[in-house]
């Protein structure tokens, strides 16, 4: 993460359109940090407004598509060879499509505010085989939403950035981390409460 300044001021808008399009495909980069670091060198004057947003939006797009991808191939071709181990049967399968049709598309949106989810979404609406108009739809949205939040951050936080970087990061990590509880727990109080109402 310290490099994170040297990265962006080094290969400027071609740094921030590699980083996160990997980050978003799963790689170890901490793509909210660079979207604020981005924001902040907007304040500075080092990057231009509309350039950096182009690279991060498309970098992040490339990198949510690719994910797409994956689960549309390897994701299906694996569910369907192995998914009876993990007592995933066909009928499941389904029901994880018919879901995401209904509800689990929005996750495309808000998963990019949830570290880690966002990097699952993308494959297992591939796996559930969500349309690609609906998929981009709501993927391509949230990209959009969480581009424009971050790169604000940083710009309108401006000289205290760098001094609470640190401390924003820690607290997004545990306000995710509470958020992915949250999501289990409903998850699992809505699987009990169907195996009541079945019985």
């Amino acid at each position: 993460m310290d490099n994170i300044p040297h990265l962006l001021s080094t290969y400027g808008y071609v740094g921030i359109f590699a980083s996160l399009m990997a980050g978003i495909i799963g790689l170890p980069f901490p793509d909210e940090t660079i979207l604020m670091f981005a924001g902040y060198l907007i304040f500075k004057g080092y990057l231009q407004p509309l350039p950096t947003f182009a690279s991060a939006f498309l970098g992040a797009c490339c990198g949510i598509t690719v994910s797409f991808l994956l689960g549309r191939s390897a994701g299906a071709y694996l569910l369907s060879r192995y998914g009876s181990r993990l007592h995933l049967d066909p009928e499941r399968l389904d029901r994880v499509h018919i879901w995401f049709q209904r509800r689990g598309k929005w996750t495309l949106f808000f998963g990019y505010f949830i570290m880690g989810v966002r990097h699952l979404t993308a494959l297992v609406a591939g796996s559930s085989r969500l349309q690609l108009r609906i998929f981009a739809l709501f993927a391509y949205s949230g990209v959009l939403f969480w581009t424009l939040t971050f790169l604000g951050v940083g710009y309108f936080l401006g000289e205290q950035l760098p001094s609470v970087s640190r401390q924003l990061r820690q607290y997004w990590l545990i306000g995710s981390g509470l958020m992915v509880l949250a999501v289990a727990v409903f998850f699992i109080f809505q699987h009990f409460r169907h195996r009541r109402l079945a019985s």
